[in-house]
C-alpha cells in the first residue's frame, strides 16, 4: 500500500458538523492553559488521507506567558501533536500493511492515536490504544471517529490481560526510567516495533536497529534536525 493511497476511502468518518463540534470540545481542554490554542482536523502528509485533531499551525510558540510555559512543561498535552516518531511509524504501517493485517495490535503510549489508527486502517483484526493520560484517550477516540475506525482504549498497560501479535511504541523511551518496559513489551507481544527520535543507540537484549527514516512533527515545532531522524527498533520474543 502506498502512503499516498487514500486509506479512508469507503469508511464512515465524521461529518463536517460533528468534526467541528469535537474540535471545539478538544479546544476547550487546552484553552484555559494556552489562550491562543485551537484544535482542528488536519491531514497528515504521506499518510493516505489520515487526519487528526491537532493544534493549529499558526499557534504562537514563541509568545507563551510564564503560566502557559509552566503548563506546557509540567502537564504537556502530547495528543495535540503528531510527533515525528508517531508519524514515521504510521507511515511504516500504511506502506507495509502486512505488519498488522489480520493481527492483534497494542499501541503503547498512543498519544494522538495516530499509530493505532494507521494499524486499523491497514487491516489489523484488533487494535488497543493504551495511554495513562485520559485526555489523550479522549482525543484518540475522537481521531478514530474522524477516520471511521474502531479502537479499544486502555489506561493501564499492566491491567491488560491479553497478549498481542504486535506492539508499537513511538517516543516512549525518552525517559531512561521507561527502559524497564522493554522485557514487558516482549512478554505481551511476539514482535515489538519502537520508533524513537531521541534514542540513537538502543542497547537492549532481543532488540535491534532496523532502519532510520526522516519525519517531522505536525504542527511543525522547528525541531533540531537530529529530532527529525527516527530510528526503528524491532524486538522479537526469544
Amino acid at each position: 500500500m502506498s502512503g499516498r493511497q487514500d486509506v479512508t476511502e469507503g469508511r464512515v468518518a465524521l461529518s463536517v458538523a460533528d468534526a467541528g463540534a469535537i474540535a471545539r470540545v478538544l479546544t476547550a481542554r487546552v484553552r484555559p492553559h494556552l489562550s491562543a490554542a485551537r484544535i482542528a482536523p488536519a491531514e497528515l502528509p504521506d499518510c493516505g488521507g489520515l487526519r487528526l485533531f491537532l493544534l493549529n499551525d499558526d499557534f504562537p510558540h514563541d509568545a507563551l506567558s510564564p503560566d502557559e510555559m509552566r503548563w506546557a512543561l509540567n502537564e504537556p498535552a502530547y495528543w495535540m501533536f503528531c510527533w515525528a516518531s508517531g508519524l514515521a511509524q504510521a507511515r511504516q504501517i500504511l506502506r507495509q500493511p502486512s505488519l498488522v493485517r489480520g493481527r492483534s495490535v497494542l499501541d503503547f503510549g498512543t498519544g494522538s492515536g495516530v499509530v493505532a489508527i494507521a494499524a486499523a486502517l491497514a487491516g489489523a483484526a484488533r487494535v488497543v490504544a493504551c495511554d495513562i493520560d485520559p485526555v489523550s484517550l479522549e482525543a484518540t477516540a475522537a481521531n478514530a471517529a474522524l477516520n471511521g475506525v474502531d479502537l479499544e482504549l486502555a489506561g493501564d498497560f499492566f491491567a491488560i490481560d491479553d497478549t498481542f501479535d504486535v506492539l508499537f511504541g513511538a517516543d516512549v523511551l525518552y525517559d531512561p526510567a521507561n527502559r524497564h518496559f522493554l522485557p514487558a513489551f516482549l512478554a505481551r507481544a511476539e514482535t515489538v516495533w519502537l520508533a524513537d527520535s531521541r534514542v540513537k543507540s538502543l542497547q537492549a537484549e532481543n532488540y535491534q536497529l532496523i532502519a532510520t527514516v526522516d519525519a517531522e512533527t505536525r504542527p511543525d515545532l522547528n525541531e533540531f534536525d537530529e529530532f527529525r531522524r527516527v530510528n526503528f527498533y524491532r524486538g522479537v520474543r526469544p
